[in-house]
């Protein structure tokens, strides 16, 4: 079986007829380019109005969201009756609850103690009875714990 090899004319022929092709493709690449972007210019100057009192109306929006789950959203005092019945059945004090808020917060022993007004053991002895009562012996898995019962957000 004999092998044909192209002449020198064929493969000038296919190298011409594929930047042909490629110029062809990028011409009318670009002239849709150019029709979406007369598009888009016709469309911005024809409905300036409307852009413009949309993007004031989503601004307000947002700002409304966020004033609104800041001014209207639930004391850190009030504590849903879900959390006292989670705390009531673990057997958690209020000021293990406390403490627990504050180790959810990253709050070390240290600052705990004096923002509570107690001693750094007291707080010490507060984690450990925690520990014990979420069945845990690390920091991070009491506040996982906390947050899979609902006793933090």
């Amino acid at each position: 079986m004999a092998v044909r090899s192209e002449t020198g004319r064929s493969v000038l022929v296919r190298r011409f007829f594929n930047r042909s092709l490629l110029v062809y493709g990028l011409a009318i690449g670009g002239g849709a380019f150019l029709l979406q972007w007369l598009q888009y210019r016709f469309t911005v100057h024809a409905f300036a109005a409307e852009i413009y009192i949309g993007a004031v109306a989503l601004a307000f929006l947002a700002l409304g969201v966020f004033a609104g789950r800041r001014l209207f959203a639930a004391p850190a005092g009030d504590q849903p009756e879900a959390r006292q019945q989670v705390l009531a059945t673990l057997n958690i004090s209020g000021r293990e609850a406390e403490v627990l808020d504050l180790l959810a917060e990253g709050c070390s022993n240290k600052e705990i103690a004096e923002r509570l007004f107690v001693s750094p053991n007291t707080v010490k002895s507060h984690v450990a009875r925690l520990y014990r009562k979420l069945s845990v012996s690390r920091r991070t898995q009491a506040i996982q714990a906390a947050r899979q019962l609902g006793l933090i957000a």
